[in-house]
């Protein structure tokens, strides 16, 4: 027995170490580029095929999982098709939940077939001329209100059942001859023998909706109340069944922005983000109300990014279907577009289902730009781009660098950064943060001056290593001060500078002699060094927002009398933000304050 369970040991060990996938470099690279975001995601065959659809709610982690642990049965089966993937990122859970069985029950993908049963997400369905109650699949029946889908079945069901013990709604679905017992427990009106007017039938289909629209807070206090006293009574099968009931009934309000439209409007959904001479078209395809997939479009950007966002989808409607409605926010789009193609309706939503719609699509137009930036610096080599870099500049290979930015709103708050790159990543570690002398708020000039002295008289002082290369956020002034800052320190470093064009993209490397080294935007140098530009920005702009709530949050508490320092630190405790204090209410501030001085701060908090 035991030698059995050894060799069948053995045999699982040797049949783990044979599933483990030999991974494509087409696969390497999407790995890689896979976000930390929740989603679907499907898995295609190399005729793009789509094999498999799931969802995640982390696409990194679940989609990995596939290729990088053993796998055996179905799933390696499906594993050893797949030849790439493709994924739509989405708000929430729900979300993804939603999406994958729309995207299942339009594609079949093969090896879906425990999902594929056929069945669509359940309605409540409303009959607006007798308030009868039902569960449907299709909502295509104009005689009824339809409310869902609910991504679960029980939900529904049990938002029927509540409504049906709330309102005396009809429960038969063909009428007999006499009342049932639904009648003499008052749930139902009896329409078997007594005739309803129109006028009680419409009330209660009134009510009915008014619940289904959210307005439940009347039967939610009721129920309770119910809980409460089933709870008092030690009945407590009958108050978990009031639970269940206001958690299913809550659940019911639940908003999705991947929802399946009553209307069945065929639309499409357009948003575009730009990045260091590169724009990104999101394309959300919705075909009777159902968002079946995303296209993104990364490329060079040049002219005007809207007008060029515009031509984008002009092309894409060359050789694709044109839908009834089409959403997006560019700018001169609408009478461009209509133009063109009279027959469709262009939206530009500020609120609503449709909004949120067009705020997933800016999420896949961003992710795409991140998609193609990283995909150069999966090809990098670093330390041949640093040689390229030293070569180009006639220096030493720059294995350590580092880059300044300053940040200032109207000279509040101004605040110096510096990051530090070793063998092009960065070195977070080493990062460095500067308060700026108030005498050189919004003066560029001498604010690199001040924080290029603080930061290397530090390190002469303290027999630090130098860096190989400083580089500059800007051009000859940028340059200029930080080379009068290391020789008041008789410090020799080199210093270059990235310029910026007249539409205020990089182009390329300054020396201090005002020779440019044009850079090629398609390069992996060029990618390399945005990286690190676009980092110094990111790390100044994030320090001076957060000095700058401080100081803020500062000068509001001073001069409030009754306002000490414990009560000013509770404050920063529960709102940590200026727009957070901002938003707060009379009635939340005297939670925290005594009444006249809540109201205090109240006022000089409205009166910015």
């Amino acid at each position: 027995m035991k030698e059995q369970l050894e060799k069948k040991e053995e045999a699982e060990q040797q049949s783990s170490t044979s599933n483990r996938m030999e991974l494509s470099e087409k696969l390497k690279r999407q790995i890689a580029l896979l976000p930390n975001k929740p989603g679907v995601y499907q898995m295609k065959d190399k005729d793009d095929n789509i094999i498999y659809v799931g969802k995640a709610k982390n696409l990194k982690n679940r989609v990995s999982q596939y290729f990088l642990r053993p796998q055996s049965g179905k799933v390696f089966a499906m594993v050893s098709h797949v030849d790439h993937f493709d994924f739509i990122i989405v708000h929430t859970d729900k979300e993804a939940f939603i999406l994958e069985m729309n995207l299942i029950q339009t594609y079949y993908p093969r090896y879906n077939i425990m999902l594929m049963d056929d069945s669509h997400y359940p309605y409540i369905a409303i009959r607006r001329k007798d308030a009868f109650l039902k569960i449907a699949r299709h909502p295509d029946d104009k005689a009824y209100f339809y409310y869902g889908p609910f991504p679960n079945s029980r939900d529904a069901y049990n938002t029927i059942d509540l409504i049906n013990s709330l309102y005396p709604t009809r429960k038969c679905k063909n009428l007999g001859k006499k009342k049932c017992l639904y009648y003499h427990l008052g749930q139902c009106l009896g329409p078997c023998e007594n005739e309803i007017d129109d006028v009680t039938y419409e009330n209660l289909y009134t009510s009915i909706r008014s619940l289904l629209d959210g307005n439940i807070e009347p039967i939610k206090k009721d129920l309770k109340e119910k809980m409460a006293i089933a709870s008092d009574e030690l009945r407590f099968e009958d108050a978990m069944g009031y639970k269940n009931t206001l958690d299913s009934l809550e659940r019911t309000v639940a908003k999705q922005a991947v929802e399946v439209s009553t209307d069945k409007t065929n639309r499409d959904i357009f948003a575009y983000a730009t990045r260091d001479s590169y724009i990104s078209l999101a394309i959300l395809t919705f075909r009777r109300g159902i968002l079946l997939g995303k296209k993104v479009k990364v490329v060079q950007e040049f002219g005007d990014p809207s007008e060029q966002a515009t031509e984008l989808i002009e092309e894409y409607y060359q050789t694709n279907e044109l839908p009834k409605e089409v959403v997006c926010n560019i700018k001169g789009f609408e009478e461009e577009f209509l133009s063109i193609y009279e027959n469709v309706t262009v939206v530009t939503p500020k609120e609503g289902r449709l909004y949120e719609q067009l705020d997933m699509a800016a999420l896949n137009a961003r992710q795409g730009l991140d998609a193609h930036f990283m995909s150069a610096r999966l090809d990098d080599d670093n330390e041949a781009l640093l040689n390229e870099l030293g070569k180009l500049l006639s220096i030493k290979t720059p294995y350590r660098i580092e880059l300044f930015d300053n940040s200032h709103l109207q000279g509040s708050s101004p605040v110096g950064a510096m990051v530090c790159y070793i063998n092009g990543e960065p070195a977070k570690g080493m990062y460095r943060k500067f308060h700026l002398s108030e005498e050189n708020a919004g003066d560029d000039y001498h604010s690199m001056i001040e924080v290029v002295t603080r930061r290397y008289k530090r390190l002469k002082e303290e027999g630090l290593a130098y860096p190989d290369l400083i580089l500059t956020d800007g051009g000859m002034p940028q340059v200029n001060a930080t080379l009068e800052a290391l020789a008041s320190i008789d410090v020799d470093i080199p210093v270059y500078g990235l310029y910026k064009n007249d539409r205020h993209q990089t182009e390329g490397i300054i020396d201090k002699h005002a020779n440019t080294y044009p850079l090629n935007p398609t390069s992996p140098l060029f990618f390399l060094l945005m990286r690190m530009q676009d980092e110094v920005h990111r790390f100044a702009i994030t320090f001076h927002k957060n000095e700058r709530s401080k100081n803020m949050k500062a000068s509001i508490f001073d001069g409030i009398k009754g306002l000490g320092e414990k009560r000013k630190e509770i404050l920063r405790k529960n709102y940590p933000s200026i727009d957070a204090l901002k938003n707060a209410s009379l009635e939340e501030l005297e939670q925290l304050l005594p009444d006249d001085v809540a109201l205090a701060l109240l006022e000089k908090v409205k009166s910015i």
